[in-house]
């Protein structure tokens, strides 16, 4: 019988137990929960992986409480500027945004770009363009606003400094979202959506939407879903350097995820995190920061969540 799970995350940082108050870490795993679990039950009635993911990162990207979507942080120019990527296992389509603006959820504009272009990645005003083309949702910039990411924003928006998200050392905070899932077809997909860093400016892009970076999946090993300081992740080829250790070395989804997160990314000063599944339903969710939001289900095991790193 083919296994079907899935996994999320919400970012990775320097999460404590001091970070969160008791209130806000019930409202993080409830969200988890949610997200996590609707995407389980849709794979569970026959729904596809590619389904799944998109699914789970539409309803993160509704909640405020994480950097994606409704909840992107404020750009240097006090806007929201997200990015997107989906990819599907069994053909290895994929589609990706970077610096949309207004779009409600802009990991359904990469579902689009997969389905309907011919191009993998759009950008700014002409992946704007393309949504309205596709009827996908805008939302208004009040949609976005949120008091917390404001004044977090307000903190340093006259200086040259950006914050990340999810720590107390605001240089060191990773606010992301992500899905990764296996079918009961076998197949796999990946999906991860992020609003950025605080502050950013020059239009600055991460990992999210660069294929292979800090999204991937392939059904011949693995799919891949990344959180963490972006720089690092592209010039480390992240989600693709796992799938390469499976493919050519027979490494393990674990053994990978180790090498590249607990190895690789630390000796260059890389930190974050990622979630990864395999065509046989294992999944890993490594990290090398104090804690990463993260779920997981697989067949009809009960619901993993966790914040912190034990």
């Amino acid at each position: 019988m083919q296994n079907i799970a899935i996994a999320i995350h919400g970012g990775a940082g320097t999460i404590t137990k001091n970070t969160l108050t008791t209130t806000q870490e019930i409202a993080f795993n409830a969200a988890l929960k949610q997200a996590v679990e609707a995407g389980h039950r849709l794979l569970a009635k026959g729904g596809t992986a590619l389904d799944a993911v998109e699914l789970a990162v539409t309803i993160l990207e509704d909640e405020p409480l994480f950097n994606a979507g409704r909840g992107s942080v404020f750009t240097k120019a006090g806007k929201h500027e997200m990015d997107a990527a989906l990819m599907c296992g069994k053909t290895m389509a994929a589609g990706a945004v970077a610096g949309v603006r207004g779009i409600k959820n802009p990991i359904k504009l990469t579902r689009a770009i997969l389905e309907k272009s011919d191009n993998v990645m759009l950008s700014g005003y002409g992946a704007e363009e393309f949504a309205r083309e596709h009827a996908i949702e805008f939302a208004p910039e009040s949609y976005f606003y949120d008091a917390y990411r404001y004044q977090q924003w307000c903190e340093v928006r006259d200086t040259n400094l950006f914050l990340m998200d999810h720590t107390e050392q605001r240089e060191q905070k990773f606010g992301t979202v992500g899905a990764v899932a296996v079918d009961s077809a076998g197949n796999v997909a990946a999906a991860t959506s992020t609003g950025g860093m605080t502050n950013k400016n020059f239009n600055r892009i991460g990992d999210t939407p660069i294929i292979g970076a800090g999204t991937y999946a392939n059904n011949a090993t693995c799919a891949v879903s990344c959180t963490g300081h972006g720089e690092f992740f592209i010039r480390s080829v992240v989600a693709y350097d796992i799938s390469c250790l499976i493919e050519y070395k027979g490494y393990t989804l674990q053994e990978a995820c180790e090498e590249v997160v607990l190895n690789k990314l630390i000796k260059i000063g890389g930190e974050g995190g990622l979630i990864a599944v395999n065509p046989a339903g294992d999944i890993a969710l490594t990290f090398n920061s104090e804690g990463m939001y993260r779920a997981c289900k697989r067949n009809d095991e009960q619901t993993i969540l966790g914040i912190y790193k034990n």
